[in-house]
């Protein structure tokens, strides 16, 4: 947790208000749980799309 602290005290969002940092991770946290659970359901359904590029 100590290294997790630092790493957001480094970044850009380290002076600004817990409230703000708290938003910001769980915004974080949600795209990235949408995109593992994309990935899941795309290897899961994956051989039976049908996937067409074009216009």
């Amino acid at each position: 947790m100590d290294v997790l602290n630092e790493i957001i005290q480094n970044s850009a969002i380290g002076p600004f208000s817990k409230v703000y940092k708290s938003i910001v991770l769980l915004l974080f946290s949600a795209i990235v749980s949408i995109l593992l659970a994309m990935l899941v359901v795309l290897l899961k359904h994956g051989p039976n799309m049908t996937i067409q590029f074009g216009y």
